[in-house]
């Protein structure tokens, strides 16, 4: 792998003068409209030359070191470990920096655009876990409510521990709560470990669904997928660990049955219409196949290679059934559209005068609820529906009440409420050989340079 400090000796000294910051902002701007830029004047010099007293900087961050993310996006490409990607980064709602880098599908010669869309797979958990908080504020759910109370077959629930004889399958302790649900603590896997893994795939669930979360291409709503799962013993007693699965596609059920309205007209009419997300889908629309991102994966050297079709490749978000509304992970969308979502929630539940949820249903959503079961060492946290940074240096430079997620194909976001940042990068990589996603982050927190 390439040292992150490769390729930056060309942009020092960051010091620049006017007309040399100005150039480069003529050239950005052709690039994106979306982009503006500002400049600090210099006094002039002992000549009368000017030179910046301050360095350009935009919404806070410096230009300079701005580039040094275009640098690092390029490499990737360069270095075929990537095929393309988008980062974008708002700050106080304004775009700070939107860059498109490489190809949207390399083979058939389509280049990477800035409203690309990606599958967003468990980036899609944000959005259902705001369906939730939605419809207890709206007296329909209680977070302390049972699962069973609208899907009936957990009511009695069992859990598999490993015993000498083999596998044990014991009854859960309690019932599954929604708040066991929405934090992960409900003791429930994608079913690809060892111990339960047969039982899964003869479901199909687990093995059976692609990487055991992958629903695309079930020709069944998922209320049935889920009330299958209901059969299968779990891994964990509920509320003793955080287990990462299909807790947030059990969710989209329960936002089904609460509301009356199948998933995905419920997260359009009540989230991403009201939000102007008008490029946020389960399926795509066939006409805006070709906007859909191609999936690679890292082979052995880290490199890239076109990923196959169906469930461990390139999925069924086009042709598919289109029948399986998962909440957990089904959701395409574009980078754009996920940052207004995002601003919403960064500004306590509303954005443009349009609210989805209240500043208090926000705070409990990414205020840390599982104590130290998600990170032995208190440094990460999860509240309802998104991870929580609890100690400085957990995220790399974010700060601490950062929150954020990511997806299956490698996209991440990140939201800052203290420095008032959003950061979204999408990609489209399983398996992922690389470091991109854990060092976009950190360029762009190193450019922000004026709080």
């Amino acid at each position: 792998m390439m040292n992150s400090a490769d390729g930056y000796a060309e942009y020092l000294p960051f010091q620049r003068s006017e007309l040399e910051a100005r150039k480069t902002l003529r050239v950005r701007a052709a690039l994106s409209a979306v982009v503006a830029f500002t400049t600090l004047s210099g006094a002039a010099g002992a000549q009368g030359a000017p030179r910046p007293t301050t360095e350009p900087t935009r919404l806070g961050f410096s230009v300079a070191r701005l580039a040094r993310v275009d640098s690092f996006l390029q490499r990737y490409v360069d270095d075929n470990l990537i095929a393309g990607a988008v980062g974008l980064v708002l700050r106080d709602g304004k775009v700070a920096y939107e860059r498109a880098v490489g190809w949207s599908d390399k083979e058939a010669g389509r280049k990477m655009t800035a409203d690309a869309m990606f599958r967003i797979a468990s980036q899609s958990k944000a959005l259902t876990s705001v369906a939730i908080l939605q419809l207890v504020e709206g007296g329909k759910i209680a977070i302390s409510d049972p699962v069973s109370r609208f899907i009936p077959a957990f009511e009695r629930t069992s859990v598999a521990v490993r015993a000498d004889t083999g596998r044990v399958v014991v009854p859960a302790k309690r019932r599954i709560t929604i708040r066991d649900l929405l934090t992960h603590t409900a003791g429930i896997s994608y079913g690809t470990g060892q111990l339960v893994a047969p039982l899964y795939e003869a479901k199909g669930l687990g093995p059976a669904a692609g990487y055991g979360w992958y629903t695309a291409d079930k020709n069944e709503p998922i209320c049935e997928t889920i009330e299958r799962l209901a059969t299968l013993p779990f891994v964990a007693q509920p509320g003793e660990a955080w287990v990462y699965g299909y807790n947030t596609d059990i969710l989209g059920c329960v936002v089904e049955r609460a509301s009356g309205l199948p998933l995905d007209e419920y997260i359009r009419t009540r989230i991403t219409a009201p939000l102007g997300m008008k490029d946020t889908y389960f399926f795509v629309p066939p006409a805006q196949r070709e906007r859909l991102s191609a999936v690679y994966a890292s082979d052995s050297t880290g490199h890239i290679k076109r990923a196959p079709d169906g469930p461990r490749g390139q999925g069924d978000y086009v042709d598919g059934p289109r029948r399986s509304y998962a909440g957990g992970a089904g959701i395409v969308s574009t980078a754009r559209d996920y940052s207004l979502f995002l601003n919403a929630i960064l500004n306590g539940g509303a954005a443009d005068g349009v609210r989805i949820l209240s500043p208090h249903a926000v705070a409990l959503m990414t205020t840390n609820m599982v104590g130290t079961l998600h990170a032995a060492d208190g440094s990460l946290g999860f509240g309802l529906g998104f991870e929580t940074t609890e100690k400085l240096g957990a995220k790399g430079l974010a700060t601490v009440g950062t929150f954020g997620w990511g997806g299956a194909y490698s996209s991440i976001y990140m939201v800052d409420p203290k420095e008032r940042l959003i950061i979204v990068f999408m990609v489209q990589l399983l398996p992922n050989g690389t470091d991109i996603g854990g060092k976009f982050p950190t360029l762009v927190y190193q450019a922000l340079v004026d709080k």
